[in-house]
Order: structure tokens, then sequence, then C-alpha cells
């Protein structure tokens, strides 16, 4: 398939340090239990920090941070309201230049996903994978397992892809270019278009693409094929910003659904989620005290977007 790289000249705001940017795993009940399997299966990976959120609208909620090779995820189980689907999956990238056993090590996480799981693509030969497979977990976590070609440009072992379906199908460039536009450390890097005969996919939207945001790879591809699945809250994008102006600055320029704002979460033009936070707030849920966790939720529970001031007085205690 033709490979281009470009990269955004579009001008943006000194929003530096920003990130990282965490994908945010939704559970219904099974958080700690889904995160504990990943820290077994994939290379390099663990459980950080587990906690608990009272008196939430989900009730207690458990909140855990893991990682998988350089990626840092969060996970929680706030009940049934909302399930992962594939518009948000996790490439795994396989490669033979930084581990000679990649394939092998490839089908044996292969195996271990695929247990109580949905293969969506077999494991096999593709025009652009010589061994390449989709697996929906047990957990209903969508994965793209494949091995890298070692002489092509390297990327991260774990990277987040965004699939573009239903009415935002053709839209992945758009949101790409956005997408870099508005965040620092940001640049595109390969693209694959569709060739004309490729029907229903349109030709020039996008087969395939890649860029970084904060420094961190992700991907975006369109998909018109009849989806019955489409972003939701189940998968999003949390963003940890150092100032209050930082925070204001992406929730203007991403929120395009006001009444989907809260807690910090909100919904782009696209539907993607995202969670923009501030890093004292991380810092409070993992380094407080129960107590201080507590008065932490409850002031940021009403909230829409996040009050930076608010979060740090209730963490201190003040007024009480």
């Amino acid at each position: 398939m033709p490979i281009a790289s470009s990269q955004s000249d579009e001008a943006k705001p000194d929003l530096a340090p920003v990130g990282p940017i965490v994908p945010h795993l939704w559970f219904d009940t099974e958080a700690v239990e889904a995160t504990q399997f990943y820290a077994e299966v994939f290379p390099d990976s663990g459980v950080d920090h587990v906690r608990q959120l009272h008196d939430t609208p989900s009730g207690d909620v458990d909140v855990v941070e893991f990682h998988i090779g350089d990626q840092p995820f969060m996970a929680m189980s706030a009940g049934p309201a909302v399930r992962p689907n594939p518009s948000i999956s996790f490439f795994l990238h396989f490669d033979p230049a930084r581990d000679a056993a990649a394939s092998e090590h490839l089908d044996a996480t292969w195996k271990r996903l695929a247990d109580g799981g949905l293969v969506r693509m077999e494991l096999g030969e593709y025009p652009f994978s010589s061994h390449y497979g989709w697996v929906e977990d047990r957990y209903g976590i969508n994965w793209q397992l494949m091995l890298s070609d070692p002489d092509g440009d390297p990327r991260p072992f774990v990277m987040p892809s965004l699939m573009f379906t239903r009415d935002q199908a053709g839209n992945a460039e758009e949101a790409i270019q956005r997408y870099v536009s508005l965040f620092p450390n940001a640049r595109r890097g390969q693209t694959a278009r569709y060739p004309a005969g490729m029907e229903p996919d349109h030709e020039g939207t996008l087969m395939y693409a890649d860029f970084q945001l904060c420094g961190q790879w992700f991907a975006a591809m369109d998909s018109a094929h009849a989806h019955d699945f489409a972003f939701n809250e189940a998968i999003s994008l949390l963003v940890e910003c150092q100032t209050q102006e930082q925070m204001d600055h992406l929730s203007d320029a991403l929120s395009a659904h006001p009444e989907s704002e809260q807690c910090g979460w909100l919904k782009d033009r696209f539907g993607v989620s995202w969670q923009i936070t501030p890093a004292d707030l991380h810092a409070a849920m993992r380094e407080g005290t129960q107590e201080q966790i507590d008065r932490v939720t409850h002031a940021f529970l009403p909230m829409k977007r996040l009050d930076l001031a608010a979060i740090r007085a209730a963490y201190e205690g003040a007024g009480q």
C-alpha cells in the first residue's frame, strides 16, 4: 500500500507540559480482574495502583492504574451503562528488530487473548503484515496483534487506534488534523488511503494513518462498512494538564456536546470521549488518605468541567 509522511504546520499555543494521554477503560465490575489478567499476558506490564471511590452515582467504584510496556492505562468498574467496542482498539507491535522471538511471543499472546474472547480477523498473513490478527478479549477490549516489519519505521508496542464508522466514516483525516493542531509535540506519521474499487469505502479516505500527540503514537482509520458500533464513553482518552488554563483551552477546543460534559469528561465532534483532568487530581487520588480522596470525589462529582482550585481546596480540607 502507498505510504506517505506529512506534518501539521498549524500553530498551537504553548501547552507543554501536557500529558500523558491515558486510555481509560470502563468496565461493569471487572476492572481489577481485567487489569490483573493484562499484567499476566503482556510483557513489561503491571498493576500500579488500585483505589476505590465511594458514594458515586455508580456506587463504590474501583479505579486501577496499570501499564503495558511504556503505555499507561486507567480502568474503572462503574457499572453496565456503556460497554467497550471495536471503535477504539489497541495495536500490539511485535517487532523482530527488538525481539528475535517476536512471532512466537505474538502467537502466545494471541492464544491468551482469544481464550474466552471473539476473533474478529483470523491470525494469518495479510497484504499489510506477514502475521496479523484482531481479537476482542473476554472483557470486551479489542487488540490488533501485528508482526512488524523490522526494516520499517519503529512504533511502540502499544498504540491506540480510532476507527471512524457510520456517520463518522470518512472523517478520520479531519480528526487527525484537528488533534495534531491542538496538542504539543504532535505530528503526522504514515498515511495509506483507500484506492478505487474498495467500496463501500470511498477512494482517498484513510485505510490507515498514524500520528503523535504529546509525543505518543496513535492510529486512525475510516470504515464505511455496516458496523453496529461507534465511539462511546467506554474507552476515553484522559489528558493530564498542569494548569486551569490548559484545561480550559483543551475543553473549549474539543467539546462539541455541552450536555455530555461531566466530571471533566467531554465528547468531541467526531464522537470521541476525552477526560480533561489536572495532574493534581491524579496525585491526590494516588497519594491522599481515604478521607482526602472522599473529599475530592465529592467535590468533583457535581462539576461539569473540573475546577482545579476547588479540587485543591477539597484535598486540603479548606472550609471543613
